[in-house]
């Protein structure tokens, strides 16, 4: 049984078309990650979801129930985690999570071994007000208040949103125990190397999804040869290389230039065109891609 489904959604905010047509389904204990860049449509799925929004065409369920006609029953079961902190910020640590536990008529004892390894690490700060609080420290929170009355699905919208790297990582490790325990999860995220750490990911821009799958399969999907491209000035090799001919796509990515180009060439083509736009120090190579070059490349095939 799918825990989520979405069939021929569509939402529109007057001119603006949110989503488009979009078709997902979820299976129950499964970890799904909805992948693209902020305006891409993803907070609007998720209040779809969690009977924030009425969609304007199209039906979705969770755990078999309409959100539209049965929200008071999916909002029991479910957990959400928006974007933007949106705990109390008066209220304590130990404040925050006894009142989300009471509104679900539940305790915090009741439901302690579900968040114990998540709630031990900010335990000691229990009297500090939210507001006090560090970004990791306000997610751990976020988490813990959305777990505490032991929801059969966890929405988590772009969770870790400026949070530092090792508190990314810690959140995402701590999401696999949840996963271990049955526990539905929809993470949305504009960061591309989050999506590994999900069973299967949508890969969505401008409202619409471009592909579906493991991202394991995505990956392998990526049928062109990917160069990485060096040099000295590396704006102006990023518009040398757009400006060639042969290039299909070519984009920033970390201290390198990811090209791919529309015909298999050898690097020694690719190296004279760079000396003869007078690059200097010029390193070329190869590499396996990830997922945000499938994006890229799924991007460039919808525009062309």
């Amino acid at each position: 049984m799918n825990d989520i489904q979405l069939s021929h959604i569509n939402k529109s905010y007057g001119k603006i078309e949110a989503v488009k047509d979009i078709n997902l389904s979820v299976s129950q204990g499964e970890m799904f990650g909805l992948i693209g860049p902020d305006g891409a449509g993803k907070t609007t799925i998720f209040r779809i979801l969690t009977t924030l929004l009425i969609p304007d065409t199209g039906k979705a369920s969770v755990c078999g129930y309409d959100t539209v006609r049965d929200y008071k029953i999916i909002r029991n079961m479910v957990g959400y985690m928006p974007g933007r902190f949106s705990l109390y910020q008066d209220l304590s640590i130990e404040e925050n999570l006894n009142f989300f536990a009471t509104v679900f008529n539940t305790t915090v004892t009741e439901n302690y071994d579900l968040i114990k390894d998540i709630y031990v690490q900010i335990e000691p700060f229990k009297k500090r007000r939210a507001g006090k609080l560090s970004g990791g420290m306000k997610q751990k929170l976020a988490l813990c208040c959305a777990l505490v009355h032991r929801p059969r699905v966890l929405f988590l919208d772009e969770p870790t949103t400026g949070v530092d790297p090792v508190s990314r990582n810690e959140f995402w490790d701590m999401l696999g125990k949840l996963k271990s325990q049955g526990i539905t999860i929809f993470v949305s995220t504009p960061y591309m190397d989050e999506a590994s750490r999900c069973d299967r990911i949508a890969l969505i821009q401008n409202g619409s999804i471009l592909s579906v799958d493991t991202p394991a399969n995505i990956s392998a999907s990526f049928s062109r040869i990917l160069w990485t491209v060096r040099a000295n000035d590396m704006y102006k090799l990023l518009a040398d290389l757009r400006a060639w001919p042969l290039t299909y796509s070519c984009f920033a990515f970390g201290d390198k230039h990811h090209l791919v180009l529309k015909e298999a060439t050898d690097k020694k083509n690719l190296y004279g065109y760079l000396q003869m736009k007078e690059h200097e120090n010029v390193l070329i190579d190869t590499a396996k891609p990830g997922i945000e070059d499938c994006f890229m490349a799924l991007l460039g095939d919808n525009v062309k």
